[in-house]
């Protein structure tokens, strides 16, 4: 891996390091919530699903924020929009950190929600346009994973800080995703591929979005069908795992930071490995073979009860949760439209988001309705098992259909269209 980053130029290496470290940095403002739940819903003397809510709109809201950001990374370039996107989302971090009540929380997650869903199209776009065709895997893998370093930093920040500075504490550090905006400024050039489209007849005659629409609408919805099924998968599998974790087995909060960055840990490790596996075997038979092998871990992951075997479960789903992730990134800018790479991938990612947003609400409604334990308590174990085995399954389905919707193209250069 360290070899293959040395083997990029230097401004495809600057370019990459600025995309990763853009969704890294959103990933890590998005779950400082997911970690904080009970601690958020103690404090404003609310029940635990009215805080979900804050990420069910969180959520709901990034397909919009995919639109606006993905039509005017197409129209005016990726550079621009992604600095103001990374400063906006770091604001508003900030401003949840002193949200007097639940309403002003719900509304400025709602805003984030925007910010949030801009990131990913934007930046997985700059990367993927740079990177030559035969290093798209193994860096469409490691672009992936920094949704989960950014799960993983959160976790180390409620492990090691919490109990020193608490929920709204953990908020403020999330300004400081906003120093990157110096970095992209200072060191990111502009898209080629997109400088190469620019000059195209289709951008100067059309809007390029209402054109691909038109021509390519049966890709869009499988696209977004296809993301609802990974998008449900891996929030059926992660955001209910800290409070399954505080509520059901009573850990306190360094412990259930300690397993969830464990999990992450595995999360990385399985968006690397499959996201170099899918340049060699294809994108969808490693994306398949995720969905297999995570469906048999379910019994390990949800239903052990010591420390370590929860650790082993959660470190080997998320393998095969983020190794199916891990391909995401490359396998949508290969696929989409190249009049609209700013937006489809964004856009379709994002719709699937907005489809599955009530995830960790539901799982919570789910479990308490269906599964009491004899405490009179949710069994959330079983909830998330009957979630995570229905999306695996989903997932498998939907990405075989791919076969009769588009090819592949993983051995294209983007930008030669």
């Amino acid at each position: 891996m360290t070899n293959a980053f040395r083997e990029l130029t230097k401004q495809q290496r600057k370019t990459f390091t600025a995309s990763f470290l853009g969704w890294t940095l959103d990933a890590f403002d998005f779950f400082l919530v997911i970690v904080t739940v009970p601690h958020i819903a103690h404090d404003f003397r609310v029940a635990v699903p009215m805080v979900a809510f804050g990420v069910t709109l969180t959520l709901m809201l990034r397909p919009l924020g995919a639109l606006i950001f993905g039509w005017i990374a197409d129209r005016f370039g990726r550079r621009i929009p992604l600095m103001i996107d990374v400063g906006l989302y770091s604001t508003l971090e900030l401003a949840t950190a002193f949200a007097p009540n639940l309403t002003v929380f719900l509304i400025i997650r709602a805003l984030f929600g925007i910010a949030m869903g801009g990131e990913w199209g934007i930046g997985a776009a700059l990367a993927m346009e740079s990177l030559p065709a035969q290093k798209r895997g193994l860096f469409s893998g490691i672009l992936q994973e920094g949704y989960a370093v950014g799960y993983l930093l959160a976790a180390i920040v409620l492990a090691v800080l919490y109990v020193h500075i608490g929920w709204r504490g953990m908020f403020v550090i999330g300004v400081l995703p906003a120093l990157l905006i110096f970095y992209i400024r200072a060191h990111v050039p502009e898209s080629q591929a997109w400088l190469a489209q620019k000059q195209s007849a289709a951008l100067r005659t059309a809007d390029p979005l209402i054109t691909a629409l038109k021509a390519r609408w049966p890709l869009f919805l499988y696209t977004i069908l296809l993301m609802t099924a990974l998008n449900f998968m891996s929030h059926g599998t992660q955001d209910l795992y800290p409070t399954f974790l505080t509520l059901q087995h009573k850990f306190s909060p360094a412990l259930v930071g300690t397993l969830t960055a464990i999990m992450n840990v595995g999360a990385i490790v399985g968006g690397i490995f499959f996201g170099r596996l899918s340049q060699r075997f294809g994108r969808r038979p490693m994306i398949i073979l995720c969905a297999i092998l995570g469906a048999a871990l379910i019994p390990l992951w949800a239903f052990s009860q010591t420390i370590v075997l929860l650790a082993t479960g959660g470190f080997f789903i998320q393998v095969m949760v983020q190794g199916a992730w891990g391909v995401i990134p490359a396998h949508l800018n290969e696929i989409s439209p190249a009049t609209v790479r700013g937006t489809f991938p964004g856009f379709t990612y994002q719709m699937g988001n907005l489809i599955s947003a009530g995830a960790l609400q539901m799982e919570t409604v789910f479990a308490a309705n269906n599964f009491p334990l004899a405490s009179g308590h949710p069994d959330y174990a079983k909830a998330m098992a009957v979630v995570a085995a229905i999306m695996f399954a989903a997932v498998a389905i939907f990405t075989a259909i791919g076969y009769f919707v588009t090819p592949e193209r993983r051995h294209e250069e983007l930008g030669t269209e």
